[in-house]
């Protein structure tokens, strides 16, 4: 009986794959990271060959690292990052341009046109989603209308879409050799070409889009046997497991009742809460998308919160102002002062997601006077992100109906105690960090665990779920609304920056 089951986890900036134990402990670990492109401004990509090779890489390595064969595992889940968009040729698996990623914003003039008739909200209560550059559907449309000839080849079956997950299972199942062509109904989600209640691609919005219904994935469960891998480090190991990063989280974290919510810190901040069966429609600027769904039982929806940029704007003092060497060194910078000394940093790089979907709205930084220093800078962009958390919890409480007691909380920045003590206060309520951070990865390993009987049932699950710290609140309720509040004004100065446009 193998001992272990794996996980590919796919993120924005790299690739990791992990091998836990049955208690959800960490065996093993390989990451690598990858290029990010940006051709013109507002404009991401990745190149989706490279992810394959180092998904073929840190798969090796990690098994080797523990002397590990493919007989050890008992299954693989993979976790990718959303609506980051590859086409390819299904006979060579050649992509036939570089993936369009989730933060690119190339198609605004696309989200401006279709918006036009009907409004901004106007496929939401099909999909559950805004028209935005966020989702898959319209940059799958841009390839087909700007790369020569692949329209021609997606009408005719040639060239085939896939969100990560998709182009990864495909090719680790065979590629061209039979290579199984699937996506799960977390990732068909966010394509915002799935109709949330029958799960089924919806016709109307891919005529509408003109998108060959022949080039799309089939849609499976989160849960269950798609295939086996033909990679000779895990030759013959089911591939049993596929969510999109945020809702393997929100799995990973045990969120399995109706109301339960976490908050990934990540290159973005996404909070997720379990409404259990029906979909709930958002009326405060939250997106609603499926939780997990687990082999024939009915899907788990999920309302979320999605902030474009959190832990890439520390990325950016560190690449493009040099503020700091490494991302971990911006907690020291910002504890040399006492507080933001009035500065605000409104990181709207690609526009505003959640709660206000403002597309033209661009990064500021306010409050600046001759007293502000780099200090001050630091730690205005570790306030953003509580801030951001903040507006979405708000949200949140007001579409569920459900008041938050507590947020659990993981990602790369939940190792930063400033930020999350700051999390805390202006929260006004405590933030936990588990044991394993690496929920994502966490995940994907359960849903995978499950399909094949390494776990026997969500129960379980919840039994290797533990509290490693928790942050409560410490600071007065007038400093903690004052701040919230110079807050929000920011954020107005944000908005409608760029002014040339299409309006909608």
């Amino acid at each position: 009986m193998p001992s272990y089951i794996g996980a590919i986890d796919q993120g924005t900036t790299s690739t990791r794959f992990i091998v836990f134990d049955k208690s959800g402990r960490i065996v093993s670990v390989a990451q690598k990271e990858h290029q990010q492109i940006y051709p013109k401004p507002g404009w991401v990509e990745h190149d989706p060959e490279e992810i394959w090779r180092r998904t073929r890489e840190v798969i090796a390595e990690a098994m080797q690292r523990r002397d590990l064969g493919p007989s050890d595992l008992a299954a693989i889940g993979i976790t990718n990052q959303r609506e980051t968009t590859v086409v390819w040729d299904r006979r060579t698996g050649k992509p036939v341009c570089n993936a369009i990623v989730w933060q690119d914003t190339r198609v605004s003039d696309a989200v401006a046109e279709f918006s036009r008739e009907g409004g901004q909200d106007r496929f939401r209560q099909k999909t559950g989603l805004p028209l935005a550059t966020y989702f898959s559907g319209l940059k799958i449309r841009w390839i087909l209308d700007n790369v020569a000839g692949v329209r021609e080849q997606a009408e005719s079956g040639e060239v085939i879409f896939g969100n990560i997950d998709t182009y990864l299972v495909w090719n680790l199942t065979g590629g061209p050799q039979g290579g199984i062509y699937i996506t799960d109904v977390s990732n068909a989600s966010r394509t915002q070409l799935l109709d949330l209640k029958t799960l089924k691609w919806d016709q109307e919005i891919l005529a509408l889009f003109g998108i060959p219904v022949k080039m799309l994935p089939q849609i499976r469960s989160s849960s269950e046997r798609y295939g086996v891998a033909q990679l000779p480090a895990i030759k013959d190991v089911p591939i049993a497991g596929v969510l999109g990063d945020q809702q393997a989280a929100l799995f990973g974290q045990t969120c399995f009742a109706k109301g339960e919510a976490k908050n990934t810190y990540g290159t973005g901040c996404f909070l997720l809460m379990n409404t259990g069966d029906a979909p709930i429609q958002s009326k405060h600027g939250l997106v609603t998308t499926i939780g997990y769904k687990l082999g024939d039982k009915p899907a788990q929806y999920a309302l979320e919160g999605s902030i474009a940029v959190t832990g890439a704007l520390v990325q950016w003092l560190r690449d493009n102002l040099g503020l700091i060497q490494k991302s971990s060194e911006i907690e020291a910078l910002a504890r040399t002062v006492e507080d933001n000394g009035g500065v605000y940093f409104v990181p709207a790089f690609s526009g505003l997601y959640a709660p206000y979907w403002q597309a033209n709205a661009r990064g500021v930084i306010t409050g600046l006077t001759r007293y502000a220093n780099k200090g001050h800078i630091a730690r205005a962009v570790l306030e953003a992100t509580a801030f951001q958390t903040r507006e979405v919890v708000e949200a949140m409480q007001l579409d569920s109906g459900i008041a938050l007691t507590v947020l659990r909380t993981d990602g790369g920045m939940v190792e930063n105690d400033l930020l999350m003590q700051f999390q805390s206060d202006v929260l006004n309520r405590p933030v936990v960090r588990p044991v394993v951070r690496e929920t994502t990865a966490l995940g994907a390993a359960y849903a995978a665990g499950l399909a094949v009987g390494f776990f026997q049932d969500t129960d379980e699950l919840r039994t290797h779920w533990d509290v490693d710290h928790t942050w409560n609140p410490q600071m007065d309720d007038d400093a903690r609304e004052k701040s919230f509040r110079l807050w929000k004004k920011a954020v107005t100065r944000s908005f409608d920056w760029v002014d040339d446009q299409p309006r909608s």
